[in-house]
Parts: structure tokens; sequence; C-alpha cells
């Protein structure tokens, strides 16, 4: 099982960074035609927060923000968080020394079953217990 990390999803999004956003996309496309991928709340909670700054800060129309939104939700399973996986946060923060939000979203996948992370803000190649983070623009 496979999730996305944030950043994917705002590249996904972003008109102010077109080979990035291309990239995302592609690779979005492509890992849906091979398995459902996750969405962890975390993220869910972390790309809506981004797009709202973008309302803010770019003009970006609060529509936009909807569609995006939706079209995420249909095209990937919300894994909701549970205390297991904020009990497990504990041990990833002090084994590995990761921020809180890190911890968090590594401890969640790994209850979740999720064996592939992909994001760009943490170690390409790296395994967190028996979650493997993989860098989706690496070599891009």
């Amino acid at each position: 099982m496979n999730a996305v990390d944030t950043n994917v999803l705002l590249y996904a999004v972003d008109e102010d960074e077109p080979a990035k956003r291309k990239r995302a996309r592609e690779f979005l496309r492509q890992l849906g035609r091979t398995d459902e991928p996750l969405l962890m709340w975390q993220v869910l909670g972390e790309f809506l927060a981004g797009l709202r700054r973008w309302e803010q800060q770019r003009g970006y129309d609060p529509r936009r923000t909807r569609r995006y939104f939706e079209l995420m939700t249909s095209r990937m399973r919300v894994e909701y968080p549970n205390l297991a996986a904020a009990e497990r946060s504990f041990e990833f923060r002090d084994r590995y020394s990761l921020s809180h939000w890190d911890s968090l979203l590594l401890a969640a996948c790994a209850t979740a079953g999720v064996d592939t992370l992909y994001s760009e803000d943490m170690d390409d190649g790296m395994t967190y217990d028996t979650v493997k983070v993989v860098n989706p623009f690496a070599g891009a």
C-alpha cells in the first residue's frame, strides 16, 4: 500500500512550479493506475491549509480549493487518525530524531500498513520501521 505526502499534492496543483506540477500529475496518474493510494488525514489537512494559504497570498479562488479537495478525496482513500498511531509516533520521534509532524505521519502510515510514502521532504530511500520513503521527483 502507498501514501503520498502533502508536497506531492501541492505540486500537482501549483501553477508557480510548472515542471514539478507536470511531474506530480504524471506520478499521481501512474500511481492511481497501479494502486489505490491512501490519503492520510494529516496530509489532507496540510493540503487544505496550503490551498487556503494560497487563497490569501495569491488570490487563489476558493472554488479551486474545493475542486482540488474533491479531486484528491475521490482518487484516494482517506485514512483517519487513531490512538495507536499517535502512541507509535513517540517511538518514531525518538528512534529516528524526527519532527513532531513527520513522526505522526510515518507512525500513521506504519499503523495503516503503508509500505511506501512518496515525499520530497524526507530522506529518499530511508526506511522508517516498515515505511520506505521515496522521492517521486528524484532524477526528474
